[in-house]
């Protein structure tokens, strides 16, 4: 597993690779990309890195696994590439995004043009076997992206992270809420948004208010 990310994230987690839990993790993901269907492509692994610069970062929006599906992962949370149909969580994001800006829903599920702007869409667990959600969770990569969590709170100011459902929710104790903007509600899969948990948490149009009476760029969501 290459970890080639961009400079001022490696700045930032370079003595977190040497680690041991980090080098353990490592030769876990070498033998199950050897030995099963493992996503995302072994180098998207790290995207969520390699397209949001760390000096760029303003929000941050937390998943839990990649998609598990063929073809659907692409190493950003809640993306998927060009032509992939939008996975039901995904359809639900836009169109709260469309009912909270009025903005039109887009035909295509890449969020690359998201993180290009400064949001880093961190899954907790960077990898899963195919087919099978939370396979590849409780081997290290909670303990790396919790640090990632740590070192954005510490490290920069007025960031909003979006926490959607009960799992990203938990690492709200990871960020100083004195200089940040933490977000919650329900997760947008069609079990919570149905049940009245995420329709109208109108999110998208909070981060860009807040962002600009701190003197940042809004995202074009």
């Amino acid at each position: 597993m290459n970890v080639n990310i961009n400079e001022g994230w490696k700045t930032h987690l370079e003595t977190e690779f040497e680690k041991d839990y980090f080098k353990n993790l490592v030769e876990f993901v070498k033998n199950e990309y050897s030995n099963f269907n493992v996503y995302p492509k072994g180098k998207h692994i790290f995207a969520a890195f390699d397209h949001s610069k760390f000096e760029d970062t303003r929000v941050v929006i937390l998943g839990q696994d990649p998609y598990h599906g063929p073809g659907q992962a692409n190493g950003l949370c809640f993306s998927v590439n060009d032509g992939i149909p939008q996975p039901p969580s995904l359809v639900n994001i836009f169109k709260e995004i469309h009912n909270d800006t009025g903005s039109s829903i887009p035909q295509s599920g890449n969020l690359e043009r998201w993180a290009y702007q400064g949001v880093l869409l961190l899954n907790a667990t960077l990898t899963v076997r195919a087919h099978q959600a939370g396979s590849h969770q409780g081997k290290g990569w909670e303990q790396f992206t919790d640090r990632v969590i740590e070192i954005v709170s510490a490290e920069k100011e007025n960031v909003v992270f979006m926490l959607w459902g009960g799992y990203a929710k938990k690492k709200a104790s990871k960020i100083d809420s004195s200089k940040h903007l933490i977000l919650t509600s329900g997760h947008p899969s069609p079990l919570s948004a149905n049940r009245g948990y995420w329709f109208g948490n109108k999110h998208f149009t909070k981060a860009n208010e807040y962002l600009i009476a701190n003197g940042k760029k809004p995202i074009e969501w």
